[in-house]
C-alpha cells in the first residue's frame, strides 16, 4: 500500500466505534467478564491501550521499544496478560482517557512518518500500513469481544477488508507456529463483503479454495467465533486444515471458542 492514510482513517472510525461502546458505561459494567477467559471489558482496552503505547514506541523510539520486546522475551507467556492486569487496575476514566490519549499520539505519529519507513515489532518489521492494519485488526477483534458483552450487535463495514488482509497473508504462520508443513500451493479465497462486493485472494485456477461472508472470515482468523458457528467452507485438504488452525495475530496459537450451537 504506497499511501497508508486510507488505513489510518479506518484505524481511526475503529477506534471510535468502540469508543461510544465503553464511553459511556457505568463504572461496574467495566468488570463484566467477556469471552476471552479472565478478561473484563477494562481488560479489553487496557490491551488495546497497552498495544497502543508500545506501537507508538516502535514508530517514535526504536531503543526504548527494543527494551520492550526484552520484557517480552523475558515473559513470553505472560507479558500481554501482565500488561492487561495492569491497565484494568485503572479507574474506567483515567483506563479511557489514557486509551484515546495514546491512540491519538499514535495516529499522528503514524501520518507523520516519512513514506517507506519501516518499523521493529514483536515480528517482523512493520511499514505504516502493516502497523496501521495491525491495530486496526486488534481493534476490530477485541472490539468484537466487548460488543458481544454488552449485547450489541455491529453493523460489519468494509473496513473488514483490512482484517482479512492479514487473515489472508498469516496463512503460512499458522501453520509454521504449530510445527506444520507449509502448503505449497497459494490457495483461493473468494469472500462476500458487507456490501455484497465479492473479494478475491489468490490464483483464480487454484485447486484449494476457501469461501463465504469476509464478516464470518475475519471472526475464524480472530479466534472470535468457533469454526462450527461460521459459513466459512474449504475445498481441499489443507485448506480444510488451515480453517481449523487460522490466526490473524502474532505469536503462539491461540485457545480459540467453544462451538455455540451450529452453523450460520
Amino acid at each position: 500500500m504506497s499511501d497508508p492514510s486510507s488505513v489510518i482513517d479506518d484505524l481511526h472510525r475503529e477506534s471510535e466505534e468502540l469508543d461510544r461502546l465503553v464511553g459511556e458505561l457505568e463504572a461496574g459494567r467495566w468488570a463484566l467478564a467477556t469471552p476471552a477467559p479472565g478478561w473484563t471489558v477494562a481488560h479489553q482496552i487496557a490491551h488495546l491501550a497497552w498495544t497502543d503505547r508500545s506501537a507508538l514506541l516502535a514508530v517514535t523510539d526504536a531503543e526504548a521499544f527494543a527494551k520492550e520486546v526484552e520484557k517480552a522475551l523475558a515473559s513470553p507467556d505472560g507479558f500481554v496478560d501482565d500488561g492487561a492486569e495492569e491497565g484494568a487496575a485503572l479507574p474506567p476514566a483515567r483506563l479511557l482517557a489514557g486509551w484515546r490519549e495514546g491512540r491519538a499520539a499514535l495516529e499522528e505519529a503514524l501520518r507523520a512518518a516519512p513514506a517507506g519507513t519501516r518499523f521493529p515489532w514483536y515480528g517482523p518489521p512493520m511499514s505504516v500500513a502493516s502497523m496501521a492494519t495491525g491495530r486496526l485488526m486488534e481493534t476490530w477483534a477485541h472490539g468484537q469481544d466487548v460488543a458481544d458483552t454488552l449485547g450489541v450487535v455491529r453493523t460489519p463495514t468494509d473496513r473488514l477488508k483490512h482484517v482479512v488482509r492479514i487473515g489472508v497473508r498469516a496463512r503460512d504462520f499458522a501453520f509454521g507456529v504449530r510445527g506444520l508443513a507449509v502448503p505449497g500451493e497459494e490457495f483461493r479465497v473468494e469472500l462476500v463483503s458487507p456490501l455484497g462486493e465479492l473479494w478475491t485472494y489468490g490464483p483464480a485456477d487454484a485447486a484449494q479454495r476457501v469461501t463465504g461472508p469476509a464478516l464470518d472470515f475475519c471472526l475464524l482468523v480472530t479466534q472470535r467465533a468457533n469454526r462450527a458457528d461460521l459459513a466459512v467452507r474449504a475445498e481441499g485438504p489443507d485448506a480444510d486444515r488451515w480453517l481449523d488452525i487460522a490466526q490473524a495475530f502474532a505469536g503462539p496459537p491461540g485457545a480459540g471458542r467453544a462451538p455455540q450451537g451450529g452453523g450460520r
